[in-house]
């Protein structure tokens, strides 16, 4: 008897134990969700590329809105040019490849339009996150538009 009461004892703690995390865990629309996507360029001359990423956010876009996709692609194009111009490629860069730039821009174009094939359109209780901070001086939107 005291084998079978052992047992059930040894049973009933590990159906405990397997249920605990199911107790605890966030539900998933609770979680917080990463409104952005990273640009990357890779530039070196003559020898090994160099890289450097830079995240671009759309928290406070609403990428249903033409407006607001306009606007995400023209930070993805200005973060890829500000970082390919770190690296090192100006203007006069020339190369049968595709430049940092344009490489930069292509890749971070392609997530973009995933992002706004697959955006739900934002409820009437949207609040827009943080105004998204540019790597780049302010001047540089006036500069390169």
């Amino acid at each position: 008897m005291e084998a079978r009461t052992t047992r059930i004892a040894l049973f009933a703690g590990l159906c405990a134990a397997l249920a605990a995390p199911a107790l605890i865990t966030t539900p998933a629309a609770a979680q917080a969700t990463v409104e952005e996507l990273t640009v990357m360029g890779r530039y070196g001359p003559g020898g090994e590329p160099q890289s450097l990423s830079q995240a671009v956010s759309y928290a406070d876009l609403n990428l249903a809105s033409p407006a607001d996709q306009a606007e995400f692609r023209h930070r993805i194009r200005l973060t890829a040019r500000y970082l390919c111009e770190r690296l090192g490629e100006d203007e006069t860069s020339t190369s049968i490849a595709p430049s940092c730039r344009q490489a930069a821009e292509r890749d971070g174009l392609a997530q973009a339009a995933s992002l706004i094939h697959a955006f739900a359109p934002r409820g009437a209780t949207w609040v827009a996150g943080p105004a998204w901070a540019a790597p780049y001086p302010g001047d540089w939107v006036g500069t390169y538009p």
